[in-house]
Order: structure tokens, then sequence, then C-alpha cells
């Protein structure tokens, strides 16, 4: 019998089943996890690019106290583009806030595509856990943790751009020249060799099996969503740094090669050829350290500030 509260052409809640309501639920739950991440990706872009444009301080290695034309005047290829990107204003707390200010929206643009099907599919338990009764925990809990991760790496990668700034600043313009490229060859053989170890495919299948992470490493409550992120962050570190370490080497602030690395990213975890790809894109950057290094070319996609 139709419930006597329920107003003509409305229908009751006890009309429609249960798993009917709480499936419909949550699909829209899922819908707006979505539509909240691709809002927040689009907007983490439109910040990064704003960042790369106009702050003062761009991200690379250039040596301390000179300005940015200067320190690459009279260089030419690998030379100037080691020189160009994120400029040192010395170790200040001020400093290293804004940096990992810049670096954690850059990493929400770039990471942030790659780990929607582990947020997407933790929305998704935690909703079936409320329509049988049991607590739930925001998304968002899962996601600090996994930002909180690379926001940590952050700040290793603005003590490392110090100390390399301050290892150039001692250095001849002529030393700088001869250097420069062997540093960036060897930064992407290293990468493209990291690519094919058993780490990065222990890592790689981690990333790339949501539901698989979420079986072995599930752990109840808001701690433990924020574990669960962490960890996940952990595991998207191993699987990323090395192809990171290149976009410090390239200059952090090199739009092109933040979108090729964001491109790369999302090819490993998402789709199926990716461990093909992983490998692909390592042979790939072998050989382009290769050509670096004996000065064959220069490092595609860089802009001086």
């Amino acid at each position: 019998m139709m419930n006597a509260s329920a107003s003509p052409g409305q229908p009751s809640s006890g009309r429609f089943p249960s798993w009917l309501r709480s499936t419909t639920s949550m699909a829209r739950g899922r819908l707006a996890i979505l539509t909240m991440l691709v809002l927040l990706t689009v907007g983490a872009w439109a910040m990064t690019v704003y960042q790369a444009r106009t702050m003062d301080m761009s991200m690379g290695i250039v040596v301390r106290g000179q300005a940015s034309g200067d320190a690459v005047d009279g260089m030419s290829g690998v030379a100037a583009m080691a020189m160009s990107g994120m400029a040192a204003s010395g170790w200040s707390l001020l400093g290293m806030w804004a940096f990992l200010w810049a670096w954690a929206v850059m990493m929400a643009g770039m990471m942030f595509p790659a780990a929607m099907p582990v947020l997407l599919l933790f929305n998704r338990v935690h909703a079936q856990r409320r329509a049988t009764g049991s607590g739930i925990v925001p998304t968002w809990i899962f996601a600090a943790g996994y930002l909180l991760v690379w926001t940590a790496v952050g700040i290793f990668v603005y003590a490392l751009v110090q100390l390399g700034s301050d290892l150039a600043s001692r250095l001849s313009a002529s030393d700088r020249a001869a250097w420069a490229p062997h540093t960036l060859g060897a930064t992407l053989v290293v990468a493209g060799l990291y690519q094919a170890t058993p780490l990065k495919r222990v890592c790689l299948d981690n990333c790339r099996s949501p539901l698989g992470f979420l079986i072995e490493h599930w752990r109840d409550g808001w701690l433990g969503a924020l574990r669960m992120g962490i960890r996940h962050g952990a595991y998207c570190l191993g699987c990323c740094w090395a192809l990171f370490a290149v976009l410090v080497a390239a200059g952090v602030m090199s739009l092109g090669w933040m979108v090729l690395l964001t491109l790369v990213v999302f090819v490993e975890k998402v789709f199926s050829f990716g461990p093909r790809a992983a490998t692909g894109v390592g042979v790939a950057f072998i050989v382009l350290g290769v050509l670096v290094t004996v000065g064959a070319t220069g490092m595609p996609w860089i802009v001086a500030p």
C-alpha cells in the first residue's frame, strides 16, 4: 500500500527497493566526486600555468646573484638550458613555503588525473558502507594523505635546488657549460634505466590496480583513510620519482615537460599498455640522455625565464 503521507504524483520511498535507492545515491556521489576532481585538476593547471608565467622566482637552477639573462648569456644549447629554471633566492622559510605552495599545486594538476580511479573507488566503497549503516570517511581525507607525500617530496626538491645553486655559483661559466650536459644527460639515463627495474614494476602494479590496493591495505576510520592515502602516495612516488627527476633537471616550471610527464604518468597507470609504455619511455630517455651528454642535441622544451 502507498504511504499515506506521500503527495500525489510523488512516489514514496517505500515504492523503491533499498538497493535501488542506494545505487542511485552512489551514482550521484561518484558524479560529484568526479566533477570535483576535474574542477580541481583544471584549477590546479590554470594556477600552475599562471605561476610559470608570472612568478618572480622561476623554478630551476641558476647562479645566485645573477639575472637569468646574464646567467645564460654567451652559452648555447644544453649549457643555457641547464641555467634556466628556478632562480635560487637563498635559503629562507618564506622561500620554502612559496616553493611548496607552487609544488603542491603542480602535483595536484599532474597527479590527480592518474589518481582518479582509486579516489572514485574509495568513494564508492564508503558509499556502500554508508548504505549498510557503517561510518563514512570523506574522500578528501584519502586525497590529503596522497598529496601529503608529494608535498614532503617538495621539501627535498627545494633543498636539492638550493644546494645545486650553491654549487653552481662556485663554478666558472666555462665549468658550468662543461658540466651541464653531463648532469642533464645522466639524469635522463638514470630515469630511463629505472623505468625497467623491479621496484618500478611493483609500484606501478599497485597504482594500476585500485581494487587490489584497497583490498590489501584497507583501514577503517579517518586515520585509516589518511594512512591509505599516504601509502598510495608512497607507491606513486616509487613509480614516478625518476620522471620528476627529469622535470627538476629540465626546470620545474617547464610547461612542455609538465604536459609530457602528466601524459606519461596517466598512460602508465590507466591504460592496458601502460607497462609497455613505461619501457618505451625509458628507452627514449636513455637515447635522449646520451645525445644530450655528447652535445648532439639540447634538452627540448626549455624556455629561459
